[in-house]
């Protein structure tokens, strides 16, 4: 892992990967519930496969940054907050183009949407892996399970600062996918064997969705055992929308 640098914003760590030979161009990280950054680690640079994908994106010139964001943030208003007030952090303190990419993992996606849609001038393109895009859809499997029904109950509570009468409520109107009109372009990778948290039918009503607004989102299904190992397709792809400044 080369040159990082670890901070508190918000009383939230975060951390930006500054490349040997920046390209200009940054990539915000949105994580999945679990996905933490702590004191001077973060599960990026612990778990193998995804350290090995942040080198990749270093070796290729992208400055790389993410926050903790309060963890099982579902999405928050805080935690959207947090995330726009990190980028233009960053895009202060570095030599950076000012519309950057994403990378959304499992829960990172239900931020992303919000970011598409209200920081669309800044939002250059935007990768999904194994994304969270429907809450609705979630929601609903969820109540199927006792047990995770009642972890996510638990979380959706904390991350929302809600009481425990007014939490199913507000979980019942969280905001529908139909309601994201941005014109971002996206493409999502998924796991062919459907093994994630987040079934693939987030990224089929995603792709299905954008196709009635005229949009269009491109789905590439990987084996779990190669689920890192996309890099080379994902700098394509970001490239791919950088030709416009």
């Amino acid at each position: 892992m080369m040159n990082c640098r670890y901070f508190m914003l918000e009383n939230q760590w975060n951390v930006i990967h500054l490349p040997e030979k920046p390209n200009g161009f940054g990539i915000l990280i949105l994580g999945d519930s679990n996905h933490f950054v702590e004191g001077s680690t973060s599960l990026w640079t612990q778990h193998k496969g995804r350290e090995r994908l942040v080198d990749c994106l270093l070796e290729k010139g992208y400055t790389v940054f993410y926050s903790n964001l309060f963890g099982a943030n579902w999405g928050s208003i805080k935690a959207f907050r947090l995330a726009r007030q990190l980028y233009h952090l960053v895009i202060r303190q570095e030599i950076l183009n000012r519309k950057i990419h994403l990378l959304a993992e499992g829960m990172g996606g239900l931020l992303a949407l919000q970011l598409m849609e209200e920081m669309s001038e800044e939002i250059r393109s935007t990768a999904f892996l194994n994304p969270c895009l429907d809450f609705e859809l979630y929601y609903k499997q969820a109540q199927k399970h006792p047990f995770f029904l009642k972890r996510l109950e638990k979380e959706y509570r904390e991350a929302h600062n809600l009481t425990r009468s007014t939490t199913r409520e507000a979980m019942e109107n969280h905001v529908r996918l139909e309601y994201y009109q941005n014109e971002v372009p996206a493409k999502i990778w998924a796991d062919v064997r459907n093994s994630s948290p987040y079934s693939v039918e987030h990224s089929k009503q995603y792709e299905k969705l954008k196709g009635e607004q005229g949009g269009n989102v491109e789905i590439s299904f990987y084996l779990p055992e190669k689920q890192y190992l996309f890099s080379k397709a994902l700098c394509s792809f970001y490239k791919s929308w950088e030709q416009e400044l």
